[in-house]
């Protein structure tokens, strides 16, 4: 059964890090349909700054593919609630947003190496947690 999910950049760069791991695995679920990607401008825009550094040495081209892929096969939000919360990095609210935006038609989560960076939530959860909860599905 296919899900919907909202994806920290974080998880992104760990998976183009190293392909075979737990959050390349959630990428390749992308690619499968059985992860759908749910984002909105903002996010696409943080994925791209953050994939281009130099730091990183992705390659221009993976880095585009990448983005396409996620755009052709996920959802933009273009509307989204704003929340008040603390965060300890501002950037993450947005992903919180997108995610409970989401939540109120479909069962969504946000999928982050960083728990510390989001409010304790059931419906935010780590890249293993994600694998698991496909399976049982």
């Amino acid at each position: 059964m296919k899900c919907y999910a909202v994806i920290d950049t974080n998880v992104l760069v760990s998976a183009l890090l190293k392909w075979d791991s737990i959050p390349g695995q959630v990428v390749q679920q992308t690619y499968a349909h059985e992860i759908i990607p749910v984002f909105n401008d903002s996010i696409l825009q943080e994925y791209e700054e953050v994939l281009s550094r130099e730091k990183f040495h992705f390659p221009k081209e993976t880095v585009e593919f990448l983005l396409s892929r996620l755009k052709t096969i996920g959802e933009n939000m273009t509307t989204v609630e704003s929340l008040v919360g603390n965060f300890p990095d501002p950037k993450d609210v947005v992903f919180f947003e997108v995610t409970m935006e989401k939540n109120k038609t479909d069962d969504a989560f946000l999928v982050t190496g960083n728990l510390k960076h989001f409010p304790k939530h059931p419906k935010v959860v780590t890249p293993a947690e994600m694998l698991r909860i496909l399976d049982n599905r």
